[in-house]
Order: C-alpha cells, then sequence, then structure tokens
C-alpha cells in the first residue's frame, strides 16, 4: 500500500489527505529495510505505561529522505533535541513512528502549519506556504491513531 499525502485544490482552499503507515516500532533493521528513502513527514510517538501512545514529535524529511530522518531521530546518540533525547532514553524499546510521502515542500510547510496549529495552537505560528487562505487535512490510519 502507498502511504502518500494527496492534495486537491477548490478556489483558494486546500484539501490534503495523509493516508499513514501503520504505527512501526523504531527499530534500525525495520527502519533501513521497510521505510522509503523518500521526502515525508513523521509522526514520532512513544507508549507510556499504561499503554497509550503519546505523540511527541512531527518531523518533515526532505534531503536524505525519511529513511535517514528515523534513523537520526530514533536513535538517542544522534538525536540532537535534548527533549526528544530525553524522551528516547525515558521509553526506549517503547518508541514508535508512522509516516507518509510526498515530494512537495511548499506542501509539507502547509501540512506542518496545519498540526502545529492544531496540536499547539500556543506556540508561535508556524509559517505556511502562503499559497492557499484556508487549508484543510484529513488523516486516513489503519489503527484510528488520529492525531486531530
Amino acid at each position: 500500500m502507498n502511504y502518500e499525502i494527496t492534495r486537491q485544490e477548490h478556489g483558494n482552499d486546500v484539501y490534503f489527505t495523509v493516508r499513514w503507515s501503520p504505527l512501526i516500532k523504531a527499530d534500525k533493521h525495520i527502519i533501513n529495510t521497510q521505510v522509503p528513502a523518500v521526502a515525508g513527514i513523521v509522526e514520532l510517538y512513544f507508549q507510556d505505561t499504561r499503554g497509550k501512545m503519546n505523540l511527541y514529535a512531527i518531523v518533515r524529511s526532505y534531503y536524505g529522505g525519511l529513511r535517514a530522518t528515523l534513523r537520526s531521530a530514533t536513535d538517542p546518540e544522534l538525536e540532537k533535541d535534548e527533549r526528544r533525547r530525553t524522551i528516547l532514553l525515558l521509553h526506549e524499546d517503547k518508541i514508535f513512528f508512522r509516516y507518509s510521502c510526498i515530494e512537495s515542500q511548499d506542501d509539507m510547510t502547509d501540512i506542518i502549519f496545519f498540526f502545529m496549529a492544531t496540536y499547539a495552537p500556543d506556540v508561535p505560528a508556524y509559517p505556511n506556504s502562503g499559497r492557499y487562505e484556508k487549508i484543510y487535512l484529513k488523516e486516513i490510519d489503519a489503527e484510528k491513531v488520529i492525531s486531530l
């Protein structure tokens, strides 16, 4: 199955559909063999002691692709962000990710803008591409781990 993002424009608005991969346990072998080396976005989760999945990062990947981004984002020795490194160390065997592929940097910008405005409305605004008046987004996920 293709885990891709599609875009439909309607006037000055855009409608994105994000088809997520299943949640995958972060494992170097799985990342190296199953994750494509193409552009896209990734959501990173940790599983708490009650089994709940907790979103802790949304990452865009262009240069190097999803595979390279995930290798460094799931390895505490390579992760540069101190908060994310702490999560990796505390939840070592309970890190999961899902991804969706997209080639357009402008589309990635608009999607990350949408997610940030939804997840963290109190944080200073993440810029959008400026191409659309309104941005809409629908997620398709087999496990029903919809983050919105």
